[in-house]
């Protein structure tokens, strides 16, 4: 199955497991395809499972108390998303996770991946990783929110997630980076004519 490939490839990476541990791993996941607009993580609800994505766009957002929609993150192909505070607490999840596109995910419940972890330390250590990799991640959005210039924000993200910027509507965009949808338009404006 090619999207059992893709997280095997993305195991590859961290070079620990061998061939039959990486089966065993993958095995555990199920393939699901979303629709685009499909939520797969509703507020109220608990997030049972964990994501990662073999093809497609999601994004995860809140709704606060004006109505007013932010960003928390996305993920595209070789990401992994959910409401980690629910999945991890397995309490009701306080975020939307919807798919941009048309998608593919490989899934693993909370429990399944319980059982994983116990049966071998490696499947433990490759969870640690990514947990590790992902609290960097939205520690280096953090302090790039306090510290740097709108502009700065979108600059940054454009030489990372080039990728990215291309598939998500502009409003989550802007969103993400902080600042209004009027905001965004003005920057990649000043770029384009900077550009001509």
């Amino acid at each position: 199955m090619k999207s059992k490939n893709n997280l095997k490839h993305f195991l590859s990476k961290f070079s620990l497991l061998t061939d039959e541990e990486s089966e065993q791993f993958v095995d555990s996941f199920s393939e699901i395809h979303v629709k685009k607009r499909q939520y797969i993580v509703q507020p109220g609800f608990v997030a049972t499972s964990r994501h990662y994505v073999v093809q497609g766009a999601f994004r995860a957002f809140v709704v606060g108390n004006s109505g007013t929609e932010h960003t928390i993150t996305f993920a595209i192909e070789d990401w992994w998303i959910t409401d980690y505070n629910s999945y991890i607490y397995q309490q009701p999840a306080t975020m939307f996770v919807v798919a941009l596109e048309e998608s593919i995910i490989l899934q693993i419940d909370f429990h399944k991946e319980q059982q994983l972890k116990k049966s071998n330390p490696k499947f433990e250590t490759i969870f640690r990783i990514m947990a590790e990799r992902g609290l960097a991640f939205q520690q280096r959005l953090l302090i790039s929110n306090l510290t740097q210039t709108a502009e700065e924000r979108y600059d940054l993200f454009m030489s990372k997630y080039p990728k990215i910027a291309q598939r998500v509507p502009q409003y989550a965009l802007a969103s993400f980076l902080g600042m209004t949808t009027e905001f965004l338009s003005k920057i990649r404006n000043k770029k384009v004519r900077k550009k001509s």
